[in-house]
């Protein structure tokens, strides 16, 4: 399934252009390794800095769709296919992480971006599933360096992107709630292991990061409501139609139901686990729909949700067991999940998935004229434009609009001078 994994992520990764979002990466990992932190990530970028140094690390390499694409998405989306594997056999047995690995190696969510540029995504999801992993571990051995482990793994996953605190911060509640006992008995147990992970977890974020983080929050959730992503009820129903894969009601509710049973069966053999699954995927989806108000909210924010939702459905399996009674069970599910995301693997490497900007520079060369104006409103349309058009090649003269009445004048690569429109 790693193989497939690899294949299906790393299949036609350059064939699609760099959209806005992946042009503004390349901008970033351009800088050095301190100006993405203190022109970037201090300087109000709502993303943390671990991504954009790995990617200038790759500019080594050249500044190619694959290069941007290669090693912080479409190979942790890969590798996290064997550690999606573990968790759900540390949770619950083999079968369980062999179906929720088949889940994710076909998952149609995963796989588109596992080939976009961005952090919230695979990169992010690949250190929070070692999180999850080594959390489920500790929940069940209590053993201190499982704890350690949480607490680093969770953090790198926040160094990667910020909403990572979100499922971090769920696990550290479902941890405190399922000692309520030994607390009360002594609260001297309050000192536990967990506290060792939540001390690791602070460490390894360093005050730095807790600080920006805390007033890029405030800046975003204080400003007025965002224009674009979605509200309200709309954030829980596209993401949980997203991440089930089929991004349709008709594959939703079969994969709900599917959860439902699998957090059924899950309780009746340790009632932990089973809120395990239930807080993991209630509480962030609750805390998206309250937070899209004031800030975007997007399902790819959430991938976080996917270990935990395919573990719950591939908890269900028993069912198909007694359904079938076939030993071989485990493989007829995972022959399903095939089959279900057929589908889309049919038409996604033979369909432009996102804004063909290169294409559209080919057309924009071929209507243009020397001396003539390029005008790009908004003037930061201009990062995916240009990494594929140049204005000095083709002879023109490209002007970027930053506000009503004023506009940047562009020559080569550069902003020179600003002037004021007079048209």
């Amino acid at each position: 399934m790693t193989l497939a994994g690899f294949l299906l992520r790393f299949y036609n990764l350059a064939g699609n252009s760099l959209w806005l979002d992946e042009a503004a990466t390349l901008t970033f990992a351009r800088q050095s390794l301190l100006g993405i932190w203190g022109g970037s990530t201090a300087g109000g970028e709502f993303n943390p800095p671990l991504f954009y140094w790995l990617e200038h690390g790759m500019l080594f390499f050249g500044e190619s769709e694959f290069v941007l694409r290669f090693l912080p998405p479409a190979l942790f989306g890969v590798l996290t296919i064997p550690v999606i594997y573990y968790i759900g056999s540390e949770f619950r047995d083999r079968n369980v992480g062999l179906i929720a690995a088949a889940l994710l190696t076909f998952s149609p969510f995963h796989i588109f971006y596992s080939q976009e540029a961005r952090a919230y995504a695979p990169p992010m999801l690949f250190f929070f599933s070692f999180a999850l992993l080594f959390y489920v571990r500790a929940n069940r051995s209590n053993e201190t360096r499982s704890w350690a482990l949480f607490g680093f793994f969770s953090a790198i996953a926040f160094w990667m992107h910020f909403y990572a605190i979100v499922p971090v911060a769920v696990l550290v509640l479902h941890a405190l709630v399922t000692r309520v006992g030994e607390i009360r008995k002594d609260v001297r147990n309050v000192r536990s292991p967990p506290i060792l992970a939540l001390a690791a977890f602070i460490v390894a974020t360093l005050p730095p990061l807790l600080i920006v983080t805390f007033n890029l929050f405030m800046a975003r959730t204080s400003s007025t409501p965002p224009t674009f992503g979605m509200q309200g009820l709309d954030v829980i129903h596209m993401t949980l139609s997203q991440i089930s894969g089929g991004f349709s009601d008709f594959i939703m509710v079969p994969f709900l139901l599917l959860f439902l049973l699998g957090v059924a069966y899950t309780w009746r053999e340790d009632r932990n686990e089973a809120l395990l699954l239930v807080f993991m995927m209630v509480l962030p989806l609750a805390a998206s729909l309250i937070l899209s108000s004031r800030m975007p909210m997007i399902p790819r924010h959430l991938i976080f949700l996917l270990p935990i939702y395919f573990i719950g459905i591939a908890s269900a399996y028993p069912g198909l067991h007694a359904l079938v009674r076939d030993r071989r069970a485990v493989y007829l599910a995972i022959t399903l999940v095939f089959l279900v995301s057929a589908p889309f693997l049919a038409t996604y490497y033979t369909t432009l998935q996102k804004n063909d900007w290169r294409g559209f520079s080919m057309e924009l060369g071929e209507m243009t004229g020397e001396g003539d104006l390029v005008v790009m409103l908004p003037s930061y349309m201009a990062q995916p434009l240009d990494y594929y058009y140049s204005n000095a090649t083709d002879g023109t003269i490209e002007l970027g609009g930053r506000q009503p009445g004023r506009i940047s004048r562009r020559s080569g690569t550069g902003i020179q001078n600003s002037v004021r429109s007079t048209s």
